[in-house]
C-alpha cells in the first residue's frame, strides 16, 4: 500500500514538472476568431476584436506569453496594443489561463488607417517568457483585408458656407402723407395741402413717372373718423374723407399727366379704436391705465364711447390730446425700384466694376458655375469692399473649392477677424478636419450654428469619428455623396439608394457607391453597371475595386473589361 501511494505521489510531481518544464507549443488559428472578418474602417480607425479560446492541457503553467496584433500589408508591418496573458505559476497581474481547463481571453485590435491594409493580413506574434528561457512561436494568421469604404468620407468635397449676398432686384419703397381734417368736418383743407409731407409725395411720384428704373406699383388711400360720435356719424364721416381725398389724389395725378400707377385704392375705418388705444398707451395721460381698462373691458363701440364720455376730466385731455390725431387721410404710394440686370451687371463687372455695390457683386459671383470664373469675381470684391467680410469668406471658398487650402485659410481667418460671423467659423472648421484636427474642428462648428452648410461639415465630422448614426442625422435630407456614405454604414441601403439617384451631379464617387449598394444588396447588375461609369468617369477607381472586399464575391470582368 505504501509503495502504491509513493508511486502516485512521484507521478503527479513529475506531471507537474512536466507542464511546467516544457515549452509552449504552437498556437492554432483555430483558436482565434476576430470580428469583423474581414477588418473594417471606422473613422480613421481599423478597429477589431480577437477572442481566444485556449484548449485545456496547453497552456503550461510557468508560461507569459504575449501576443501582439499585426497588420501585414504591401511589404509593411504596423502593429496594434501587445497583450499579455500567463499561467498559473506566474506571478503577474495578466489573465490566467488554465493548464487544466484552458481559458478564454479578448486581445483588442486599433490601428490607424492606411489605404494600402486593402489586401492585408492579420497576423497574431507571439512571445513566451518562462522561467528565465525567452522565445517566439510562429505567428497565426487570423483575418484577411480590410474593408475600407468608410474611407470615403471625403471633407474637401464639402462645400464651404458662403457669405450671402442681399441683392434684390426689385426693392419697393412707401411714401406716405397725411391729411388732416377737423373735428365733423370732411372737406380738404387748402393749409393740408402745402404740408412738406404733402409736397415730398408728390414729389416723388412725379420722379417715378419719370423714370424707367422706377414703377409706380399703387396709390393707397386709409381714411378714419376718431371714436367720438356714434357709429352711422362716423361711417358716413370717414366715407366722406375717403371720396374727398380720392378726388383730390385723381385730379392731381391728371393734373401732373401720370396715368401709370398700377391702381389707386382707397377705404376708410368708421371709428379707429386700435389707434386710438395706440396713442394712449404712448401717451402721458393720467389715467391712461383706466382708459385701457374700459376698452378691454368693453367690445360695444356705443358702450366704449358712453364709459370714456363719463370720465369728464379725462375726456377733455382726450379730446384736446388724442382725438385730433385719429382725424386724417393717410395717401401712400408704392415705389418699386428695379435694379440692374444680370446683363447690366456683368457687362460693368468687366468694364466698370466700381460701378457695382457689395451686394450687385457679390450676386454676379452666383450667376456662374465657373469656379475659376468665381475666383475672379469673390478677388475683385475684397479689393473693392475690403470691409466687408463676406468678400474675403466668399475668396476663400472658392480657393476651397479650386484645392488650394493654405489660401483658403487666410481668407477665412481674416473673414473671422471682422466680426463675429458664423460662415467663416464653419470654413475654417473645415480647414482643421482637413489637417486632422478634430478638436478644434469641433469648436469652429459650434460657433456656426444657423449657416445652411454646417449639416454637411458636421456629417463629415461624425463619419471622421466612427459614428456613423449620428453623420445620419446630422446630414437630414442631403443629397450629397457624404450623406449616401453615412446610409450606406448604417446599413439603410434603401435611403441611400435614394440618395445617391439624387445628387445633383453625380461624379465617379457617386457610381462607385452605388455599385457598393449593389454588392451589398446582391444586385450583380446594379454593382456591374455602376462601376462600369465610374470607372469610365476615373480609370485609377478600377484599381480600387479589384482590391475592395467590398466585390469579394464577384467577378468583375464585366466591369473592368
Amino acid at each position: 500500500m505504501y509503495r502504491k501511494l509513493f508511486y502516485l505521489a512521484s507521478l503527479t510531481v513529475a506531471l507537474s514538472l512536466t507542464s511546467c518544464g516544457k515549452k509552449l507549443g504552437q498556437f492554432s488559428a483555430d483558436y482565434f476568431t476576430v470580428n469583423p472578418n474581414p477588418l473594417e474602417v471606422v473613422g480613421e480607425k481599423v478597429p477589431a476584436r480577437v477572442s481566444a479560446r485556449i484548449p485545456a492541457k496547453f497552456f503550461v503553467k510557468n508560461a507569459e506569453v504575449t501576443v501582439t496584433p499585426t497588420l501585414v500589408f504591401n511589404g509593411q508591418e504596423v502593429s496594434s496594443q501587445s497583450y499579455s496573458f500567463q499561467g498559473e505559476k506566474v506571478r503577474g497581474n495578466n489573465p490566467v489561463i488554465s493548464y487544466e481547463y484552458g481559458g478564454t481571453a479578448t486581445i483588442p485590435v486599433d490601428f490607424a488607417y492606411n489605404p494600402d491594409m486593402a489586401q492585408s493580413d492579420l497576423m497574431l506574434n507571439f512571445a513566451v517568457t518562462q522561467g528565465s528561457k525567452r522565445y517566439v512561436l510562429p505567428s497565426v494568421k487570423v483575418a484577411n483585408g480590410v474593408v475600407a469604404t468608410a474611407a470615403m468620407a471625403d471633407v474637401k468635397s464639402v462645400t464651404p458656407a458662403i457669405g450671402a449676398d442681399a441683392f434684390q432686384r426689385i426693392i419697393n419703397e412707401k411714401y406716405a402723407a397725411d391729411i388732416m381734417f377737423l373735428v365733423n368736418q370732411a372737406n380738404i383743407r387748402a393749409s393740408q395741402l402745402s404740408t412738406d409731407a404733402i409736397k415730398e409725395l408728390q414729389r416723388e411720384i412725379l420722379e417715378a413717372n419719370g423714370d424707367t428704373s422706377r414703377r409706380l406699383q399703387e396709390i393707397n388711400i386709409s381714411s378714419y373718423a376718431s371714436p367720438e360720435g356714434g357709429v352711422a356719424f362716423n361711417t358716413r364721416l370717414a366715407q366722406q374723407r375717403e371720396e374727398n381725398t380720392r378726388s383730390y389724389m385723381e385730379r392731381q395725378l391728371n393734373r401732373d399727366r401720370i396715368t401709370e400707377f398700377g391702381e389707386l385704392t382707397a377705404q376708410f375705418t368708421p371709428q379707429d379704436w386700435e389707434g386710438f388705444q395706440r396713442l394712449v398707451a404712448q401717451s402721458n395721460i393720467q389715467d391712461k391705465d383706466l382708459i385701457l381698462n374700459v376698452l378691454s373691458m368693453y367690445s360695444d363701440p356705443e358702450q366704449r364711447e358712453r364709459e370714456i364720455r363719463n370720465l369728464s376730466d379725462v375726456f377733455e385731455q382726450l379730446a384736446e390730446q388724442i382725438l385730433p390725431q385719429l382725424r386724417y387721410s393717410r395717401i401712400t404710394a408704392s415705389i418699386d425700384v428695379i435694379g440692374k440686370s444680370d446683363a447690366e451687371i456683368m457687362r460693368l463687372l468687366e468694364s466698370n466694376p466700381s460701378q457695382l455695390n457689395v451686394e450687385e457683386i457679390l450676386y454676379a459671383a452666383t450667376l456662374t458655375n465657373d469656379n475659376e470664373r468665381k475666383l475672379a469675381i469673390y478677388d475683385k470684391a475684397a479689393r473693392l469692399f475690403p470691409n466687408d467680410y463676406r468678400t474675403f469668406n466668399n475668396l476663400g471658398m472658392a480657393q476651397y473649392v479650386a484645392g488650394d487650402y493654405s489660401a483658403a485659410q487666410a481668407n477665412f481667418s481674416r473673414a473671422a477677424s471682422m466680426g463675429n460671423h458664423p460662415e467663416p467659423q464653419m470654413n475654417l472648421g473645415l480647414i482643421e478636419m482637413l489637417n486632422g484636427n478634430y478638436n478644434k474642428a469641433n469648436q469652429y462648428f459650434g460657433s456656426a450654428a444657423g449657416v445652411d452648410e454646417l449639416g454637411n461639415a458636421l456629417g463629415v465630422y461624425y463619419l471622421k469619428q466612427g459614428d456613423a448614426a449620428a453623420a445620419v442625422n446630422a446630414f437630414g435630407s442631403s443629397r450629397t455623396n457624404n450623406a449616401a456614405l453615412a446610409q450606406i454604414l448604417a446599413r439603410d441601403y434603401s435611403r441611400a439608394k435614394t440618395t445617391l439617384a439624387s445628387v445633383e451631379t453625380p461624379d465617379a464617387t457617386t457610381y462607385y457607391l452605388m455599385a457598393i449598394l449593389g454588392a451589398r444588396t446582391n444586385n450583380e447588375n446594379m454593382l456591374v453597371t455602376n462601376l462600369r461609369q465610374a470607372v469610365r468617369l476615373d480609370s485609377s477607381l478600377a484599381k480600387r475595386a479589384v482590391k475592395d472586399l467590398e466585390f469579394a464575391n464577384y467577378n468583375l470582368s464585366r466591369a473592368l473589361n
